[in-house]
């Protein structure tokens, strides 16, 4: 990245605005499930789910996805 704004592309003065929007809002507002815990039945049910799509009987792989959305 260059060193001074004048210096920076469009890009990356977008990208520089971005993150510091970003940060400073996750400064303002902070996290807002921070110390919170998953309940057990939401732990089990991701862990089946994440289980499923290993074994390939739930989801579908990016390429397909891709093409049915006419990204190809």
């Amino acid at each position: 990245m260059a060193a001074t704004v004048a210096q920076m592309t469009k890009e990356e003065l977008q990208e520089l605005i971005e993150a510091s929007v970003e940060r400073k809002l996750l400064e303002l507002l902070g996290d807002p499930d921070e110390g919170l815990e998953l309940r057990k039945a939401l732990v089990a049910r991701l862990s089946r789910q994440r289980r499923a799509v290993a074994a390939g009987e739930r989801g579908e792989s990016l390429e397909d996805a891709a093409r049915q959305a006419g990204l190809e």
